[in-house]
């Protein structure tokens, strides 16, 4: 019982006069403008040899260990009790231990990803089923945007462990369509007629060549992968033309796309 009363009679802080609260603010706004310079002299310093993602993980370091040891020489000056609150409250520290052991945990897998330099700011990458572009790249986890505007957050260590697709990495891109067309239709036809699209559409590129395959005998026609290169940047301009392409040139050319018939009886 006594023990519980010594607990609750705890005096965190010594006695803090007006004086003293102007040193802390002192220090604060001193510790506060010193955190900002060394993130701009450092910014300053990597901006030409450094990528982004690399710049704004050092500012994050700096911002993160310098308001700790900003807050610990406040707390000090206080005269803060740090073995008595932990003595009271050691559940406390266990769950701060365990919690940090999760954040060391995607640090140390946010060091690698960019060491290894797979995405960058700005690019497209698809992670699982979440693709959207890189937003943001923070010491415990990287942040995309994705194409509907929603903020998506997937921290570090289910980074270092899944599959990440960059789809942006490389200046241009292959575009596959699939296509599929009667079997009473000419292949030769087929073949020639796409590669003319691919020709005159002005999105696509003559190096390299279209890729065109003869994928196999479906049940409604014959299915066909046109493949074909573009600027990574004219993505939907180069779908929706070369879909506008096809559908006019096909009915130009007098191929046909099958699809389901229903045919309704009336008895």
């Amino acid at each position: 019982m006594e023990r519980i009363h010594e607990i609750l009679d705890i005096n965190i802080f010594g006695n803090v006069d007006v004086e003293q609260l102007l040193k802390v603010i002192l220090i604060f706004l001193a510790g506060f403008f010193l955190i900002r310079a060394t993130r701009f002299m450092l910014n300053r310093c990597f901006k030409k040899n450094a990528n982004p993602q690399t710049r704004m993980l050092i500012s994050k370091m700096v911002d993160y260990i310098g308001f700790a040891l900003l807050m610990m020489i406040i707390l000090a000056e206080l005269g803060l009790k740090l073995s008595t609150i932990l003595g009271a409250a050691g559940i406390l520290g266990l769950a701060v231990g365990v919690a940090s052991q999760k954040s060391l945990g995607n640090i140390i897998s946010g060091i690698f990803l960019v060491t290894e330099k797979s995405f960058e700011i700005g690019d497209v990458i698809r992670v699982g089923d979440q693709t959207g572009v890189v937003y943001s790249i923070d010491l415990l986890s990287i942040m995309l945007k994705s194409f509907d505007n929603l903020l998506i957050r997937i921290p570090n260590e289910t980074l270092i462990s899944s599959n990440i697709t960059n789809i942006t990495r490389f200046p241009i891109r292959r575009l596959d369509i699939s296509v599929t067309v009667s079997y009473k239709d000419d292949l030769t036809h087929v073949m020639e007629t796409l590669k003319a699209i691919a020709g005159e559409n002005t999105n696509c590129l003559d190096e390299p060549a279209p890729f065109i395959l003869i994928k196999d005998f479906a049940d409604s026609g014959i299915s066909v992968q046109f493949g074909l290169w573009f600027d990574k940047s004219r993505y939907v301009d180069t779908k929706n033309s070369v879909m506008q392409d096809i559908h006019r040139r096909f009915r130009e050319e007098g191929i046909e796309i099958p699809y389901t018939h229903i045919k309704i009886v009336n008895e």
